[in-house]
């Protein structure tokens, strides 16, 4: 089955420029990780995850303890991102696990009270500072879903082409 996978870097034509985007993310997952064992850290998000429908529960870890696990499982991503390079199927987990952070750090933007104001006036969209910060993390999905669509099967995501010589 690891076969049927493909670090989403290699193969000719386009692909390679890949490289950059995957040890960008092993980087961008490394400092948000180290930062979770902050205290600052730590009571920055605090708002973010009590008002998630999806995460709210890690409050039962109290303060603390709900940014070091958030920490754990990003520095575990950063570390299956890296390995992806060289192992096909870790290629894959590592963006799909990414792809679910910036999915759920993306849904803060439309939960978290006060982050934007909607309204019908010359200024349809106003966001604090807040909201760009998360505003980013469009990007940061987009660029872990064309990692993880790049690393699956070409049987589920027939983006692949094979030369005809065989590579």
């Amino acid at each position: 089955m690891q076969r049927e996978f493909n670090i989403a870097e290699k193969g000719f034509g386009s692909y390679w420029p890949l490289a950059i985007l995957r040890w960008v993310m092993v980087l961008i997952f490394v400092s948000f990780g180290i930062q979770k064992f902050t205290p600052q850290s730590a009571q920055g998000i605090a708002l973010y995850i009590s008002h998630s429908p999806f995460v709210s529960w890690l409050q039962i870890f109290g303060i603390e303890g709900e940014a070091y696990l958030l920490g754990y499982i990003e520095l575990s991503t950063a570390l299956l991102l890296a390995l992806g390079a060289f192992v096909p199927v870790l290629s894959a987990l590592g963006a799909l696990i990414g792809v679910g952070t910036f999915l759920i750090t993306w849904s803060f933007f439309f939960t978290t009270p006060g982050v934007v104001i909607w309204s019908i006036s010359a200024d349809p969209i106003a966001w604090n500072l807040a909201g760009e910060f998360l505003y980013k993390d469009v990007v940061l999905l987009c660029v872990c879903i064309v990692l993880l669509l790049s690393s699956l099967p070409s049987g589920l995501i027939p983006l692949r082409t094979k030369r005809e010589d065989g590579d």
